[in-house]
């Protein structure tokens, strides 16, 4: 994932649990877990890693951080997902994240460490806030507003109906579809070499578009996708981190769905994520299939708005996403 590397997600994720849930505080201040699903306590550091610098503030190592093939800036779903470890680290267990409010002021620094500062805003009964800001060089670069709750029931409850779509197992993933390109199609130099970086880059989540070539930008067509989502690693029991790796994949597919009514060919000069907001209805594992229907109602004056849903395989709603992200074409 990181450039050139090959990490798995379980090294990205299975250090990361707090010590209020069974976790340890490693040496030299860095957050970690204890040893479960017979997974080593000694793996490399993670994109979510974060180290204990002082009280409700924490820091994310220079070389932890992604700068994806073609971006000039750290991938902001890993921001997300630093912010959440960060929050996480300071409120009580059993509490799981119900919404997170996030506005992404200024481009990361792939090269520099991140701080993320924790304001402990309430602890409640039932509701807990808290505010995060993510800075480099004393500047910020992203603020969240996160809210926690406790599990309760209620007899009032619906949801909507999960969209009727090919079965996973039907569809190529997102990458043997772009290998698929590279072996089969004529194509530029310059394409292929673009092309070749980015396959280049593990991630370990999986994604399984339902119309690939939409998904892709080799056909025009409705603002509208369906993708299968999933992290290729076991991640655990602990639904605190499975809400943290969410936070890093809700990022990956939302601003793509503005881009298709586009004619194929016309070029997008800059891209990149404004404000996003998740809310969390149930439980999950991100480690399943999980259906990601995104729309994109409105694009116009250099800017983009996203709406998505993330399914359970078994119907049940799990997730909802709102984004704004900057879409200008090149000209």
């Amino acid at each position: 994932m990181f450039r050139r590397s090959q990490l798995s997600l379980a090294q990205h994720v299975c250090r990361q649990l707090p010590r209020s849930l069974s976790g340890t505080m490693a040496s030299g201040g860095t957050m970690a877990m204890s040893k479960s699903n017979e997974e080593s306590e000694d793996l490399s550091r993670s994109f979510l890693t974060l180290e204990k610098i002082d009280v409700n503030i924490f820091r994310a190592s220079a070389k932890c951080l992604w700068r994806p093939v073609g971006s000039r800036f750290v991938f902001g779903g890993q921001v997300v997902g630093q912010a959440l470890t960060a929050a996480f680290n300071t409120v009580r267990e059993p509490l799981l994240l119900h919404s997170l409010h996030c506005y992404f002021l200024k481009g990361g620094n792939n090269e520099k460490p991140i701080i993320y500062h924790v304001d402990r805003t309430r602890d409640g009964q039932t509701y807990t806030s808290r505010n995060i800001k993510a800075t480099q060089e004393g500047i910020p670069i992203f603020t969240m507003q996160a809210s926690f709750k406790v599990d309760e029931v209620d007899p009032l409850e619906h949801q909507f109906t999960m969209p009727v779509v090919p079965d996973p197992e039907e569809l190529i993933s997102s990458m043997q579809y772009i290998r698929n390109r590279l072996e089969t199609e004529d194509m530029s130099d310059s394409e292929r070499i673009r092309i070749s970086e980015y396959l280049t880059q593990t991630i370990h989540i999986e994604s399984r578009p339902v119309d690939p070539q939409l998904y892709h930008g080799q056909k025009q067509g409705e603002p509208r996708r369906y993708v299968w989502v999933r992290a290729m690693e076991n991640i655990g029991d602990n639904m605190q981190l499975q809400q943290c790796v969410a936070g890093f994949i809700s990022d990956l597919a939302l601003l793509g769905a503005a881009k298709q009514p586009a004619p194929v060919g016309h070029q997008i000069g800059f891209i990149t994520s404004l404000d996003h907001s998740m809310w969390f209805h149930n439980t999950f594992r991100a480690e399943e299939w999980m259906l990601c229907e995104i729309e994109s109602p409105q694009c116009g004056k250099g800017k983009a708005l996203a709406l998505g849903r993330m399914w359970r395989r078994d119907g049940v709603l799990a997730v909802s996403m709102a984004q704004e992200g900057v879409l200008r074409s090149k000209i």
